[in-house]
């Protein structure tokens, strides 16, 4: 079974920073990608930014030029530096690795249990 932790979430004041880690342990075939989802009180949760095994990156409008994502794939872990922080960005930002748990199996979705960020003065 895989799980996933994540770390570095806090309060900030606007225009600051947070760097976000997501560390991947368990039982894996293989990871597809990697990425952040974050869910703002009252709305759904939406895609932040992912990243392939070959570091292709894929970003909401919102947070371009504002957040970074990378990935160590010797340590399973990603991280998402948050820049230039705006009120908006409030919100619980969950980790999700997509992946096959075993050779011949679907690749599926697993997801971490959140971490809180709130940008607020």
């Amino acid at each position: 079974q895989v799980q996933l932790v994540e770390s570095g979430g806090g309060l900030v004041q606007p225009g600051g920073s947070l760097r976000l880690s997501c560390v991947a342990s368990g039982s894996i075939f293989n990871i597809n990608a990697m990425g952040w989802y974050r869910r703002a009180p009252g709305k759904e949760r939406e895609l932040v930014a992912t990243i392939t095994s070959g570091t292709s990156t894929n970003y909401a409008d919102s947070v371009k030029g504002r957040f970074t994502i990378s990935r160590d794939n010797a340590k399973n872990t990603v991280y998402l530096q948050l820049n230039r922080l705006k009120p908006e960005d409030t919100a619980v930002y969950y980790c999700n690795l997509m992946g096959r748990p075993a050779w011949g199996q679907p690749i599926r979705p697993y997801w971490g249990q959140g971490t809180q960020v709130t940008v607020s003065s």
